[in-house]
């Protein structure tokens, strides 16, 4: 079966910086990545490189950043005074905001968004709202494991059930 819309796909890829080479993530065949194809989930490029592949198929490409995660904004990059960082005891939260942790924070609108913490001062914490993986070209390589048609209850779900998926 080839992949189309609506199978679901199971994948084991490494996927490294196009410059560097550098190791971003690695699956393996006993842990998948295992998706739902065409349901807009994932990168429109990556699911155009897998249309028509089957199990036992290769795969290399790569995904230029503007396609991928998009270009680096240093807009994104922000300070926020110290104070937001206060427990309710009224010190600095150092047990959970710490140099290079990810912390999960909410805009004016109510938005959940992921920053990334640069820098602490006793003025502010620097944070960078960057996709991790923004402005890096992409590299993906890797096989495609299995392809079937996807059940109703995940198409009416949005995911994947069974082995390597979710479960109720």
């Amino acid at each position: 079966m080839k992949i189309e819309n609506n199978t679901v796909v199971a994948v084991n890829y490494l996927l490294s910086r196009k410059d560097t080479g550098e190791k971003i993530e690695q699956t393996s065949k006993e842990h998948p990545f295992v998706f739902i194809f065409g349901t807009g989930g994932l990168l429109e490029d990556f699911e155009s490189n897998l249309l028509n592949k089957k199990a036992g198929d290769t795969f290399d490409f790569f995904i230029d950043h503007k396609c991928g995660y998009g270009v680096r904004d240093e807009q994104h990059v922000v300070m926020i005074p110290v104070e937001s960082f206060y427990r309710e005891d009224g010190k600095f939260d150092s047990e959970n905001v710490k140099v290079g942790i990810t912390l999960p924070m909410v805009d004016n609108e109510g938005n959940r968004l992921y920053g990334n913490v640069l820098e602490i001062t006793t003025e502010y914490v620097k944070m960078d709202f960057n996709h991790p993986l923004a402005g890096q070209d992409l590299h993906f390589t890797g096989e495609v494991l299995d392809v079937r048609v996807a059940t109703p209850d995940e198409l009416a779900h949005g995911h994947v059930h069974g082995e390597h998926g979710h479960h109720h």
